[in-house]
């Protein structure tokens, strides 16, 4: 007919060809705008061309990704900064119990047997652990005591003064045992006071056989070791700072508990390999430290010396 839009022949295209791009009639009288034109077709050629609006949920979706992205950030950021205050908490024991080591009095075997006379190795062994397992329990049930009123900021200092303490305690003790089963480490008080605290990180007696000089002892390996007997300690010392004097009585039965258990460690290793006093050699007296400990650890020693 004339004037009307000629009919174009639908062909079908073959597989692989690209489609044919559809195009809108501009007749006015076919067109979508017209009267009689389908608004089925209007709608096709809109939704095509239109740009994608979002839909209220998928904009509540993305919020609320975006939210918990925040929150994990967050939580990581958390994660990290408490993970550094702990280690740097750790590093901080650690140099101060490296420190202290050469610092804390050790009596030798002929004190002792003066002290105590008429004790046989153990039975004197038996005395130096009932002094100083009385000792660190009065530290744990000091700092339990402390936490009553507990002061965030100082509860780090509170639990680093404990695990101070009670190493010093400890350190003394082994060294002790060692001068009980008359084997004493060679070398200069450094050197001592190194293989007392390699002996206290790993919870065994000195192997005499196997002697080591201050700088490998004090290498990477051995702080490694004791930053990882510290952090232990740490984690077990936490229920001391419980308010309402639940700490101290927690504090009290975990630091004798510790104690006893690292002193019969290191004691039944030193028996295995013990020699008699009547086979010792004569040995010199030992060196006392040039530099005292601060009062508070001198404190708590003093009360690990048990009275005859």
């Amino acid at each position: 007919m004339a004037g009307s839009t000629p009919f174009r022949k639908r062909r079908f295209r073959k597989s692989g060809e690209p489609a044919e791009t559809q195009v809108a009639p501009t007749d006015p009288g076919t067109g979508p705008a017209a009267p009689g034109g389908s608004a089925l077709e209007a709608t096709a050629v809109t939704a095509d061309t239109a740009p994608a609006v979002p839909s209220d949920t998928e904009t509540d979706e993305g919020a609320r990704h975006r939210s918990g992205a925040r929150r994990l950030k967050s939580v990581r950021d958390g994660v990290r900064k408490g993970g550094e205050g702990v280690r740097d908490v750790v590093l901080y024991i650690t140099d101060r119990i490296i420190e202290n080591a050469p610092r804390v009095p050790v009596r030798d075997l002929a004190t002792l047997r003066a002290q105590f006379p008429g004790l046989g190795p153990d039975q004197l062994a038996d005395k130096l652990i009932s002094g100083a397992a009385n000792a660190t329990s009065t530290v744990g049930a000091g700092i339990g005591a402390a936490a009553m009123l507990p002061v965030p900021p100082a509860m780090p200092a509170e639990l680093a003064a404990e695990i101070t303490g009670v190493a010093a305690i400890e350190i003394k003790l082994i060294a002790e045992l060692h001068e009980v089963y008359g084997l004493r480490p060679p070398g200069t008080l450094k050197q001592r006071s190194v293989a007392y605290l390699t002996s206290w990180t790993e919870e065994r007696g000195v192997d005499l056989t196997k002697p080591t000089t201050l700088n490998a002892a004090l290498g990477g390996q051995m702080k490694r070791e004791l930053r990882q007997q510290i952090m232990k300690r740490m984690f077990r010392n936490l229920p001391n700072l419980m308010p309402f004097m639940v700490g101290a009585a927690v504090g009290a039965v975990m630091n004798r508990r510790d104690t006893r258990k690292v002193a019969e460690k290191v004691r039944t290793d030193l028996r295995r390999r013990a020699v008699a006093w009547d086979a010792l050699p004569d040995l010199p007296p030992l060196e006392r430290p040039a530099q005292p400990l601060p009062e508070a650890t001198r404190a708590a020693l003093e009360a690990a010396e048990p009275e005859d």
